[in-house]
């Protein structure tokens, strides 16, 4: 299956990811943050395990983003992103004064970076032909 990784492929990582990244946090205030950090939540097991999922998945992501691009290609791809933030500014589309704005940009950011993360085996494999260990042990 992952041999098979295109458009659609990084789709479904993105959405993945989108969905944890806005769920641990979104300025909405339907997340995960807004509703521990509500003065009326009382901890309970259904926070616990909600947040061990969040946990989870960001494990997942987090683990699988730095073991593919490393801390030099998380950090050049969070500059790649944020110089395209600075061109939407610059060219007047998006506002300094909007945080809202630009809190939705970084949260979707963050998620493409991990799902770049999470696709790059696959496509460094087919770019240089270069398999990972993990690829060979499956």
């Amino acid at each position: 299956m992952s041999e098979n990784v295109g458009v659609g492929g990084f789709f479904g990582r993105w959405v993945f990811a989108l969905v944890l990244v806005l769920g641990t946090y979104n300025p909405s205030g339907y997340s995960f943050a807004t509703w521990v950090l509500d003065s009326e939540t009382s901890f309970g097991p259904v926070i616990t395990i909600v947040g061990l999922v969040l946990l989870i998945g960001w494990i997942f992501c987090l683990r699988a983003t730095f073991r593919a691009l490393g801390w030099l290609g998380v950090t050049l791809g969070a500059a790649l992103f944020a110089a395209f933030i600075w061109l939407l500014v610059d060219t007047g589309l998006i506002s300094m004064d909007s945080t809202g704005m630009l809190t939705w940009l970084s949260l979707i950011v963050v998620a493409l970076i991990l799902a770049v993360g999470m696709a790059w085996s696959n496509v460094k494999r087919r770019i240089t032909g270069q398999y990972n260990i993990d690829d060979i042990d499956d």
